[in-house]
């Protein structure tokens, strides 16, 4: 009987312990689960994108537009002016045109058919060559890289053979365009430094011109680089070409970048007398805007302590696909060292620096299955993380979401500012052409953009302001300036 009673103490005193530190664990884990949801709040505060915020934004944007052009000076905060003074197109140019698009290690060349501003455009073709290593590494190699493309090219050609009596006997221009990697190492490739120079020194592009013009001639590629000009302007002359509303053209990728259109009279005296029309496009590094507005955070601070150009393009590390998945795994990190989020050991991985694409972000925010099962299956795959909960997965969406929006947000004050500067808010209409994966793919950051600029607005102003999608695809922007340059007959 005594045995019995021990026996039934013992049990009832497990129990008892089992209970209590059950009772233990709820109660830490509701701490650590409080702790979490304090920081994901002050997160989400300094974050906060109020319309009075937008618009000093905005506000500040402009002005610093006005100050620069008026200065007449490169290199400032934006880094303007460089222009483009040739005509852009008007949607009456028709025919078959070739186009590159210089892009970091590699380079495309394009092929399409215009039939006018009313239709799509047609018979694209697209070739992508890798730029070998030697070439990259020399940074007196331009010579040789423009070897390179004009026997590439006269390939791509003779594969893609056409007659076009649009053209008949008028010089054929090649669009050129160059697009900037965004890298979070220093750059490896002297082509790549070189190329960066050309935002604040056109000589690059002039330069490049001749020896690529040299090189088509020895290759016998009947046609003619007239500029060399960065991408952006190459979306802004598609969005013209399909709409003479079209002012601005943003790029939203990897990095970020602005072309905009600005009357001859307020642009510096000295690149007036090279004008071909009574306007020109301005490219507009808007990644380098910097203002007390905007709302930043210690894990912005961090990244750009952190990032290769410390103190520099802020404006960009706030809204561009390089770091907005960057920005979310810090506040991860941040979490499951103080709050355990994902048990009582930080996930190694979690700790490495850049792991989590923009990509891999928007498809955990845009997870709409009941339990969060993208999430569920990203955590997992990109940072080992298979412990997760479903109200933890909850708070990764809620991270990714302040995240975006406050990217999409401070984007939409941009546009608006730029259009500000413009005067035409109030009075006309203007078309904003977008170019990117960010704003393609992500649905959630791209609706942002869009009710911004109708908060900002209202219902009476804000159909002034109409948001496209860029023409044609990836490097399709040199075809339109290959389009306009050969119409205009160039030289």
């Amino acid at each position: 009987m005594k045995r019995h009673v021990v026996i039934v103490a013992a049990a009832a005193a497990a129990v008892a312990g089992l209970g209590l530190l059950l009772r233990q664990w709820r109660r830490r884990s509701e701490q650590r689960l409080t702790q979490g949801q304090r920081i994901l709040r002050e997160f989400a505060r300094r974050c906060a994108t109020p319309t009075e915020k937008l618009w000093n934004i905005a506000n500040e944007l402009a002005s610093d537009l006005e100050a620069e052009l008026s200065s007449g000076e490169r290199g400032g905060n934006l880094r303007m002016p460089v222009c483009y003074l040739a005509p852009l197109p008007t949607g009456e140019e028709k025919g078959t045109y070739y186009g590159i698009n210089l892009r970091g290690t590699n380079f495309l060349i394009v092929r399409a058919k215009l039939e006018g501003k009313n239709e799509a455009v047609t018979d694209v073709k697209r070739q992508e060559i890798a730029i070998p290593t030697d070439i990259l590494s020399s940074a007196d190699s331009t010579r040789e890289l423009c070897d390179l493309i004009a026997l590439e090219l006269a390939k791509f050609v003779s594969l893609n053979n056409e007659t076009d009596s649009d053209i008949g006997a008028r010089e054929r221009m090649l669009g050129f365009t160059v697009s900037f990697p965004v890298e979070q190492a220093p750059a490896t490739s002297a082509i790549d430094s070189k190329w960066k120079r050309l935002s604040v020194d056109d000589t690059v592009g002039k330069e490049f011109s001749t020896e690529m013009n040299q090189a088509l001639r020895k290759h016998s590629v009947d046609m003619r680089v007239f500029a060399v000009v960065n991408d952006t302007i190459g979306h802004l002359a598609g969005g013209r070409y399909y709409s003479k509303e079209c002012v601005a053209a943003v790029s939203l990728g990897m990095g970020t970048d602005v072309a905009y259109i600005e009357s001859l009279q307020n642009i510096p005296n000295q690149l007036k007398e090279s004008s071909e029309s009574a306007e020109t496009a301005i490219n507009m590094q808007w990644g380098n805007f910097s203002s007390s507005h905007l709302p930043l955070t210690e894990y912005d601070s961090s990244l750009d302590a952190e990032s290769i150009d410390p103190g520099h393009r802020i404006f960009e590390k706030l809204i561009s696909g390089m770091y907005l998945g960057e920005l979310v795994r810090r506040i991860l990190l941040k979490m499951a060292d103080e709050t355990a989020l994902f048990g009582d050991s930080v996930p190694p991985k979690l700790a490495t620096p850049y792991l989590l694409r923009s990509p891999d972000m928007a498809a955990m925010h845009q997870d709409t299955s009941e339990n969060y099962e993208v999430v569920e299956e990203k955590l997992n795959k990109i940072f080992e993380i298979s412990n997760s909960t479903p109200m933890v997965r909850e708070i990764v969406t809620d991270i990714c979401d302040i995240v975006a929006e406050r990217g999409a947000r401070l984007v939409g004050a941009g546009i608006v500012g730029i259009v500000k500067k413009m005067g035409r808010i109030a009075s006309r209409k203007s078309v904003i052409t977008i170019d990117g994966g960010l704003y393609e793919h992500y649905r959630i950051y791209r609706n942002y953009i869009h009710s911004t600029i109708w908060e900002m607005l209202g219902s009476d102003l804000s159909d002034n302001v109409i948001i496209e999608h860029s023409h044609g695809g990836s490097g399709a922007g040199s075809i339109f300036l290959a389009a306009s340059q050969t119409a205009n007959g160039n030289s």
